[in-house]
């Protein structure tokens, strides 16, 4: 699908026409990146890319080792009468997962791949630095953000705690992801709940093992997890809400040894997650985890301890700037494609921390299925480098429509 800016939304079609214009440029970055991948808090080739894109682009300040591998590009407008600041946020790791994609750009790196697209939002980024470097229509400051480890290391969270809100006090917050159930040429939001918060649980089972032949003189964990993995599902079953919103998965059980057909452990464990959009869900929930393993396990002679980690807020979007922005993508893209009242996922994004620092909102970017033909975190997904343009010019129009400039100056 081709993706067109609408001609009677003026600002937007500027941004966008002049993004299209380097957009080869833009897809060559993205597959070099692709090509590329680091982990979380690895990021050295990919915020070496960033830094030299960001002096090509001649922003006015480039701040590296913020959170670690984290870079700020801070641009400037030409407008001088606002001390206003809009920070725009992408993410850059890769996931831990071997790609199955033959395309000439694939992962370099075995067990490494750009399995979910932050290398499209990195290089959409720094398509709108770019454009507003060159540009400058506005009136105040546009501070943008590369984050690293956003793949469950909470890096959102760890540049919070280096001063980058401290820094830079931006008055609101935006990113995006690409989606790949949704068009190229939409864009989805809503003004509440975006994304679920993500825990994790780990239960640690202890009963007394012993051989196969011989049941009776043991206390079976096996047969006490799989009691227990039952007795979890009725939870959300049972003590949430229906009109509440709730997840609770054991994905990983881990107990004796395969080799050892006849023997009966005396330890297992279980892993798994828990997801919710209200904290009152999730603390209930936590709770009636605690209850269910500790009594199922006594009742069978053993005894189960929890660990129960909050990794990831509810990402959260505020209404006022949750408006703003389908404003803007309106402005792009018409704005029948734009979904205002964008169904939550139970996915988790650590964007959450900053939404809880700052005023903001949380897009996603329809692209379709893309060159892999598949969706996030497959191994044979890719970013859909078409939209490229378009969400680089998302990105700018948040800052030239949330910090106009004066009549006088345009």
């Amino acid at each position: 699908m081709s993706i067109v800016a609408t001609p009677r939304y003026q600002a937007g079609g500027r941004a966008f026409a002049q993004i299209t214009q380097f957009h080869p440029e833009l897809t060559a970055l993205r597959r070099d990146l692709h090509a590329h991948p680091e982990l979380g808090f690895e990021e050295i080739y990919t915020g070496a890319r960033v830094r030299e894109a960001l002096r090509a682009c001649g922003v006015d300040e480039i701040h590296e080792g913020i959170g670690k591998t984290g870079l700020v590009g801070i641009i400037h407008g030409r407008g001088r009468g606002s001390k206003a600041m809009i920070g725009l946020r992408a993410d850059m790791d890769a996931l831990p997962m071997t790609e199955h994609n033959e395309f000439a750009w694939r992962s370099g790196k075995s067990g490494l791949m750009h399995g979910c697209g932050h290398d499209g939002h990195t290089t959409m980024l720094v398509g709108a630095a770019r454009y507003l470097a060159a540009t400058r229509d506005f009136d105040g400051t546009a501070v943008l953000i590369f984050q690293p480890g956003e793949e469950g290391l909470g890096g959102a969270r760890v540049m919070i705690e280096d001063g980058l809100f401290e820094r830079w006090k931006v008055d609101a917050v935006y990113a995006m992801h690409n989606w790949p159930a949704m068009k190229p040429g939409t864009v989805g939001l809503n003004d509440g709940a975006m994304m679920a918060a993500a825990d994790r649980i780990t239960i640690d089972i202890t009963g007394r093992g012993g051989h196969g032949a011989h049941p009776y003189q043991t206390v079976d964990v096996v047969l006490v997890a799989a009691h227990i993995v039952t007795a979890l599902q009725s939870i959300v079953a049972r003590n949430v809400r229906p009109i509440d919103s709730a997840v609770l998965s054991v994905c990983a059980v881990q107990a004796g040894d395969l080799g050892a057909f006849s023997v009966l452990p005396g330890t297992a464990t279980l892993v798994g997650t828990v997801r919710a959009f209200d904290p009152a869900v999730q603390n209930m929930v936590a709770q009636r985890i605690q209850e269910v393993c500790s009594a199922v396990a006594l009742g069978f002679g053993a005894s189960a301890s929890v660990r129960y980690e909050r990794i990831y807020p509810a990402t959260i979007n505020t209404p006022a700037e949750a408006r703003f922005a389908g404003d803007v993508a309106a402005s792009l893209v018409g704005e029948h494609n734009v979904e205002r009242a964008l169904e939550p996922s139970m996915g988790a994004e650590d964007f959450s921390f900053m939404l809880q620092a700052r005023p903001g909102a949380y897009l996603r970017l329809g692209q379709g299925m893309g060159a892999g033909h598949s969706t996030l975190h497959n191994s044979r997904y890719d970013f859909n480098d078409e939209v490229l343009p378009l969400g680089a010019a998302l990105l700018a129009g948040l800052v030239e429509q949330g910090m106009p400039l004066a009549a006088a100056q345009v």
